[in-house]
């Protein structure tokens, strides 16, 4: 009994410190999958990508179980079918706390549950208990004294504000306001946060061509099509942001200001059918890796600039068997097999694996396409690179771009040459990195593991128990006491 409340102490003070360390980037893992992994081979693929923070979409115990000691923060999820029960009977939902959560703490980080998924757009007949059932689980985690530790809310899709642009006249759908209210009362009452599932993919492509694809990716656009909000001319560089500030500004029409938004989905499908052009593996790449570095700065939206953008990506692994178009099945970060589906361009040090002290030869984000296919070009010929795995049909066709395939013709070039001479340059369009850029089946030379996928997300500390990067339950000299001696209660 000591150990277990020395390691809950432990756990909490971890998880305190970590708000100095700024925003993180997580990951949902969906179920609907036909060759679906065992519990802790999802573990141990999530720990092999550094991945500190996931979202499941249930209790799923097999999870639970096998995430115990890996110090990995975790978002559980009480069901769409079980929010009206909750709703209705503190006591269903002091049973669920006690079977989905106490069982598991403090050794497995449960650290949020998430009540419902969109349940004011996917199971309106739910809403009337949404909030009672997010009362009855917060009060069922106060009598279990782990109401410091793991908040509660619930995701809600941009759905229920229908005009987000400009952001500072977004309003929730009033026909929802007094459900909404009471949910903004309830995560300002118990320092919580609002869950946002933003998705800039639907944004514009149900957005009939008001705003361009670039906007949406997180690309820069040029100076006369600035995306720019008329009344604060606050300039919006991404519809991520725009989305974000939208719900900040409704929660603003409702009186509510700076409770901390969390996007617990946003994604991009790198997969789609003959009328879904945008679903590509391009798109989905750039998507993938701009958000990243979005997220990492640490900044919030224009109207909220200090308060940062924890994320979690849809999804770890594509779920085949979703019903709906051939997109919705193909949102997947990994294969099953734990492979990365496209390159992911992360930085810091602790993303080096396998033979740390390979280096690299890719091309450069900004480089020119022109100078890139002369590169390419080069390469494949007169360097005498390998380049029939980037033909058509072999492991490193896809994504079928010029950066792609140049990355790794220059590697192959780079690989075989540089030791008598051959450098990395292409006239400026390479640099050389010591993170292996292999994918998937896609392996690059030079690359000392063919079996594992070496990209990963950002590794990021255990993340923070309020959302906005700063927590406000005081660390005191007494919970540090109190880890100390329970270190040594560890060590002894």
């Amino acid at each position: 009994m000591i150990l277990e409340r020395c390691l809950g102490s432990m756990l909490l003070v971890l998880s305190m410190l970590s708000n100095v360390l700024g925003a993180f980037v997580g990951v949902n893992i969906g179920t609907d999958v036909s060759s679906m992994p065992p519990a802790s081979d999802v573990v141990a693929i999530v720990k092999a990508h550094q991945i500190t923070h996931i979202r499941l979409y249930d209790a799923d115990p097999h999870m639970l179980k096998a995430l115990a000691g890996s110090g990995i923060e975790v978002t559980v999820g009480v069901t769409n079918e079980e929010v009206l029960g909750i709703g209705e009977s503190a006591s269903a939902a002091a049973a669920w706390i006690n079977k989905n959560v106490a069982a598991y703490m403090p050794s497995t980080n449960i650290t949020a549950i998430a009540v419902g998924s969109e349940v004011l757009t996917s199971v309106p007949h739910a809403a009337p208990v949404l909030v009672t059932a997010m009362n009855n689980l917060h009060k069922a985690l106060v009598a279990a004294d782990l109401n410091f530790q793991v908040k509660v809310s619930t995701p809600q899709s941009m759905d229920i504000i229908p005009k987000p642009f400009p952001p500072s006249t977004a309003t929730f759908n009033s026909s929802w306001n007094s459900t909404i209210y009471q949910l903004l009362q309830f995560l300002k009452n118990t320092n919580s946060y609002y869950m946002l599932n933003a998705y800039p993919y639907y944004g514009y492509t149900n957005g009939n061509g008001i705003f361009p694809i670039d906007y949406a990716l997180f690309k820069p656009l040029p100076s006369v099509k600035q995306i720019v909000d008329p009344n604060t001319l606050f300039h919006y560089n991404s519809m991520f942001d725009a989305m974000v500030d939208a719900t900040y500004y409704s929660m603003d029409a409702l009186n509510f200001s700076v409770i901390p938004i969390v996007v617990t989905e946003t994604g991009w499908p790198w997969q789609g059918g003959s009328n879904e052009p945008d679903a590509t593996v391009e798109n989905a790449e750039t998507f993938i890796n701009k958000l990243i570095q979005r997220v990492s700065n640490n900044s919030g939206p224009p109207s909220q600039p200090t308060i940062p953008i924890n994320t979690y990506i849809y999804e770890l692994f594509n779920e085949d068997k979703r019903p709906g178009p051939i997109s919705e099945k193909n949102w997947g970060l990994l294969f099953t097999n734990g492979t990365a589906v496209f390159p992911l361009s992360l930085g810091g040090p602790s993303q080096i694996t396998g033979n740390s002290t390979a280096v690299f030869c890719v091309a450069k984000d900004d480089a020119s396409e022109d100078k890139l296919r002369d590169g390419l070009n080069w390469a494949c010929g007169q360097g005498q690179a390998n380049c029939s795995a980037i033909q058509s049909g072999q492991p490193c066709y896809l994504p079928n771009n010029i950066k792609n395939h140049a990355s790794y013709a220059y590697n192959d070039y780079y690989q075989k040459m540089h030791t008598v001479g051959g450098t990395c340059d292409f006239d400026g369009t390479a640099t050389t990195t010591t993170i292996d850029p292999s994918y998937g089946s896609c392996i690059f030379t030079g690359s000392s593991n063919s079996s594992t996928g070496r990209e990963s997300l950002p590794p990021t500390a255990l993340g923070p128990i309020s959302p906005g990067g700063s927590t406000k339950l005081p660390l005191s000299k007494i919970q540090f006491l109190n880890s100390a001696t329970c270190l040594l209660v560890v060590l002894l």
